[in-house]
């Protein structure tokens, strides 16, 4: 049985890893590939995403997203992913053109004419599903839950407070915690856990095309330290597939969108506020190894 998904993305290196998963595990059907600006600008995440899907020959549709937050200032992490946002690598430039509609009609398009319902995977920002619950609500009712990655219960990685998908858009997060659509927050806490390690890296340069690919993309990435790659969005299609290596807690997600801690998330973790209400299925701890371990499996199984 297979899981229908649709990617939200901005890639960015670990959403290239995420988008490579989720293209060739035969456990997943990928619907559709929509952008957002975010790890850099939408047209160059658009570009990113649509050479991943070319990279792999996969018949997987892909529409531009929205090009700034809702109301915040654009600041983007190219920083951390490089100007291109995927440098490393020389990809194909035939690349397929974008659907002609924008993300948010790609998405109420692919969602109501799905014939079950859709997982959605934000890994960006979530502009693009703000958008699409205030324009189209009647689309709630086909998702089955998002899976995001994003936000933190502890310290942030754009602030102290704020983890930077969250931050890049609080407004449009707080619209879509807010949304009464099943959430699973797949944030800091246990991106940072399961690092890629340096002994993982080294084993995929020289597994398949793939493995290069990968290889070269992780090594220029700037979120990284003597015990791995953080592969924050790539923990997204693990959940999916291995829920028994990651431990949830339901609790109550409220969006910092002002003030010092713009971007926080905030989580009822005595569920003392809400009235005994959830809105989140938060990740806690997650089997690093086992993520290693499956990482390396789903590249090597992957056919040049």
């Amino acid at each position: 049985m297979t899981i229908k998904i649709i990617m939200d993305t901005d890639p960015g290196i670990d959403d290239a890893a995420a988008l490579t998963m989720a293209i060739n595990d035969p456990q997943i059907d990928l619907a559709l590939v929509t952008s957002v600006a975010g790890n850099v600008t939408v047209d160059k995440t658009t570009k990113n995403a649509q050479k991943i899907v070319r990279f792999f020959n996969a018949d997987v549709p892909v529409a531009a997203g929205a090009q700034q937050p809702l109301t915040k200032e654009f600041e983007d992490a190219a920083r951390i992913h490089g100007e291109s946002g995927m440098p490393g690598y020389d990809f194909p430039e035939d690349l397929p053109k974008p659907l002609d509609m924008t993300a948010v009609e790609a998405l109420h398009k692919y969602i109501m004419e799905s014939d079950e319902n859709i997982t959605l995977v934000p890994t960006g920002s979530y502009t693009n599903i703000a958008l699409l619950f205030s324009e189209y609500p009647e689309v709630k009712t086909k998702i089955d839950r998002i899976v995001a990655m994003g936000g933190s219960l502890g310290m942030g990685n754009m602030t102290s407070a704020a983890e930077f998908n969250v931050f890049t858009d609080p407004d449009a997060a707080k619209i879509m915690y807010q949304s009464g659509v099943p959430i699973v927050m797949i944030g800091l806490d246990i991106t940072m856990k399961a690092l890629l390690t340096p002994e993982s890296l080294t084993k995929l340069e020289h597994m398949n095309e793939a493995g290069k690919m990968l290889h070269d993309i992780i090594s220029n990435d700037g979120d990284k330290s003597e015990a791995g790659s953080a592969m924050h969005d790539v923990n997204t299609i693990f959940y999916l597939l291995h829920p028994e290596a990651i431990t949830t807690k339901d609790m109550w997600i409220d969006v910092i969108t002002d003030g010092p801690a713009i971007g926080e998330t905030v989580g009822d973790i005595r569920g003392a506020y809400h009235d005994g209400k959830t809105n989140a299925k938060v990740a806690v701890d997650i089997d690093a190894a086992a993520f290693n371990k499956w990482f390396l499996e789903e590249v090597s199984q992957i056919k040049d």
